[in-house]
């Protein structure tokens, strides 16, 4: 299995970061393995996957590329370099377009386990490579940007819930396949068998991505290394219960989404950020559900915590009927 030593200075520095070309890379990465796995997912699919082929067909040296560095077990580094935070999608980008044509050439041969076809026989690997995803970003992911941020938002704020709870080891829990923490500062990132990799005095950075995706990447010279995983909550939001229409009509659509994403316990900063309401609003819904003996809250650490009554999920129960 892969493992990371992680001493507790490394781990309690650790940070869940943004990156915008994570997600666009995961994306790319969802629409070339083409596998939806629940019926919202095939909806998305079916908007999206057609324009990206004919994008392919139109360019099958860019088509041999993606399916050689992100079509197997083993991704080319080069398209996955490690998220530092707080940049933007050009500059992420950059990173990938300015990678030498031997490098590029070098990471694929990973992948593909020995040389390379003749169609990747070429020196402009990395600006191929830019060019599709920033396309994947301008058609696919910067248009639901918005909504997507609100869910890796929403992400962040339920792990430092966790966090703050019942430390790293509660916060890693479920957090990719084949990651969990082993004791004795180790944490598993992969089942995969790799040599494991020391991490004291690095950077660690955990990035959320809505597309059920994953990897890890690292910069050996800036000491930095990442984990990317999927949200918890699914690209289309598949795994979010509907709102019924009866309970938007009795208790108002907005309020009757509170309602059904208190499912599990949530903060009110959890709940802004998969909502996209303001603080003032989801406060005043959770007030009016609290007295109507609809909502219930519990404190957990420094944060309260908001959850689902049992007249609840009997009104949900009979309204989804």
């Amino acid at each position: 299995m892969g493992w990371w030593q992680v001493n507790a200075d490394t781990l309690a520095a650790g940070r869940f970061v943004v990156s915008e070309l994570s997600e666009t890379t995961a994306t790319l990465q969802a629409l070339e393995r083409g596998t939806p796995s629940h019926p919202a997912e095939r909806r998305w699919f079916d908007a999206h996957r057609p324009a990206y082929r004919r994008r392919l067909a139109e360019d099958p040296g860019t088509a041999q590329l993606v399916r050689t560095g992100l079509g197997g077990d083993w991704i080319a580094d080069f398209l996955t370099p490690t998220p530092t935070g707080a940049v933007t999608f050009a500059q992420e980008l950059a990173r990938v377009r300015e990678t030498s044509p031997d490098r590029a050439r070098a990471d694929l041969e990973v992948c593909e386990g020995g040389p390379l076809p003749a169609a990747l026989d070429r020196s402009d690997l990395p600006q191929r490579a830019a060019g599709l995803l920033e396309w994947v970003w301008e058609r696919v992911v910067l248009p639901d940007w918005p909504r997507r941020r609100r869910i890796i938002d929403g992400e962040r704020v339920a792990r430092a819930g966790q966090l703050s709870q019942g430390g790293w080891a509660a916060a890693l829990e479920e957090m990719s396949p084949g990651m969990r923490w082993l004791g004795g500062s180790r944490l598993q990132v992969n089942p995969r068998d790799y040599p494991p990799r020391e991490l004291a005095g690095a950077e660690l950075v955990f990035v959320p991505v809505t597309p059920r995706q994953g990897w890890v990447s690292w910069d050996a010279a800036a000491r930095r290394y990442a984990v990317v995983y999927a949200c918890s909550g699914a690209m289309a939001d598949a795994d979010r219960p509907a709102v019924p229409d009866s309970l938007g009509r009795l208790l108002g659509p907005a309020r009757a989404g509170v309602l059904v994403l208190l499912d599990r316990p949530r903060s009110t900063t959890e709940l802004v950020a998969l909502t996209g309401q303001g603080l003032g609003s989801v406060g005043r819904h959770l007030k009016v559900l609290l007295d109507a003996g609809l909502a219930g809250r519990r404190r957990a650490g420094r944060s309260v915590l908001y959850f689902r009554t049992e007249a609840a999920e009997v009104l949900l129960r009979a309204r989804a009927g």
